[in-house]
C-alpha cells in the first residue's frame, strides 16, 4: 500500500476530541468549545491523547479546531495569550506522545497533526456543514493565518484542514500552505451527499483542486455519517490518487441550534464492518470524529492488525 510521511498504510487516526473530554467531565459551554480546555485543564488533553495512542491510534489531532485568534479575543483573551494556548495544543500532543514512547518501547513514533478547523468552526452555528460564508478570500486568510503560523512554529508532523464544507476555504488554505514549503496537511470536508461537498461543489472539484498538490498528503471526509463513508471515498478516489482519509462521527446528529446531540442511531463499536469497505474504497487513514471514543480506535487496532 501507498506510505505517507515514511509510514506505511493505513494509518489509524484517533477519535474525538471535544465529546471525549466532555464524557471526562470537562465544561464545553460557550463558543470556544474544547478550545476553553488548553486554558483549564491542559493535563486531561494530554490524557485523552494518550489514551487514544495507548488503543492503537497512530496519530493524534491537535485540541487546536476550535482555537482560533479571533475567537480567543472575543472570549476575553489577549493575542499573546491565543498565541501561547494555540501553541500548547501541539505540545499537550508531543507531551502525551512521548509519555506513550517511554511506556511502549519498540513501538513506532505516532504522529501529530495540528488541527485547522474551518471558519465555520468559530461561528458555532453549524456553518461548518453548509458552507457560503459571505467571505473574501482576503478575509478568509486573515481568519487562519495566525493559527496556521503559530502551530508551525512548534513543528506538528503535518496539518490538518478538517472539516471543510467549501470548496473557496480550501483553496485558500491551499495557498496560504504553500507559503510554507516543508509543511504538508490532509485536506477532510463535510458533505452534502455521497457526490457533493456540504457547499455543494461535486467532488470532483476537491479532487482537481488538491488531487496533484505535493504538499497535500491526503483528501477525504471528517465529522460525516458513517453510512456515507463508502460511496464518498470511491466518488472521491476517481479524482486522486492521493491517499484517501476518512473520520465520521459516531452515527449521531448535532442540533447546532439547540447545542445538543440527538437521540438516533449509533454504529456499532469501531463502525462494525464498515471500515473494511472504506479500505477497499481507498482508505488509507482511518479513525472517528464526534461521539467516538478510545474504544472504537481500539476495535479499529484490532481490525487493522488482522
Amino acid at each position: 500500500m501507498q506510505r505517507l510521511l515514511n509510514r506505511a498504510l493505513p494509518l489509524l487516526l484517533d477519535g474525538a476530541l471535544a465529546t471525549e473530554l466532555e464524557h471526562r467531565g470537562a465544561d464545553l459551554s460557550g463558543g470556544l468549545w474544547s478550545a476553553h480546555i488548553l486554558k483549564a485543564q491542559p493535563e486531561l488533553i494530554r490524557e485523552v491523547h494518550l489514551d487514544y495512542f495507548r488503543a492503537g491510534a497512530d496519530v493524534a489531532i491537535t485540541a487546536s479546531y476550535q482555537a482560533t485568534l479571533p475567537g480567543f479575543l472575543q472570549a476575553g483573551y489577549s493575542a499573546t495569550e491565543a498565541e501561547a494556548l494555540l501553541r500548547r495544543s501541539v505540545k499537550l500532543a508531543k507531551e502525551a506522545r512521548t509519555l506513550f514512547c517511554s511506556e511502549s518501547s519498540g513501538m513506532s513514533t505516532p504522529l501529530i497533526a495540528a488541527s485547522v478547523g474551518p471558519y465555520g468552526a468559530y461561528l458555532a452555528d453549524g456553518a461548518e456543514y453548509r458552507g457560503r460564508y459571505g467571505l473574501s478570500d482576503e478575509a478568509l486568510r486573515d481568519f487562519h493565518q495566525p493559527r496556521i503560523e503559530w502551530l508551525l512554529s512548534e513543528t506538528p508532523d503535518l496539518l490538518a484542514f478538517e472539516t471543510l464544507p467549501s470548496l473557496q476555504e480550501a483553496k485558500v488554505l491551499l495557498e496560504m500552505l504553500e507559503a510554507y514549503p516543508e509543511a504538508q496537511a490532509w485536506f477532510s470536508f463535510t458533505a452534502k451527499d455521497a457526490a457533493h461537498i456540504s457547499e455543494g461543489q461535486p467532488l470532483a472539484e476537491a479532487g482537481q483542486l488538491l488531487g496533484a498538490h505535493p504538499q497535500v498528503v491526503a483528501i477525504g471526509f471528517n465529522c460525516v455519517p458513517p453510512h456515507l463513508g463508502t460511496a464518498l471515498l470511491a466518488n472521491l478516489a476517481r479524482h486522486t490518487s492521493k491517499p484517501l482519509v476518512i473520520y465520521p462521527n459516531s452515527g449521531e446528529g448535532w442540533d447546532a441550534e439547540q447545542q445538543c446531540w440527538l437521540p438516533s442511531y449509533r454504529v456499532p463499536k469501531g463502525f462494525g464492518s464498515l471500515p473494511e469497505a472504506w479500505l477497499q474504497a481507498g482508505a488509507g487513514l482511518i479513525g472517528g470524529c464526534c461521539r467516538t471514543r478510545p474504544e472504537d480506535i481500539q476495535a479499529l487496532r484490532q481490525l487493522f492488525a488482522r
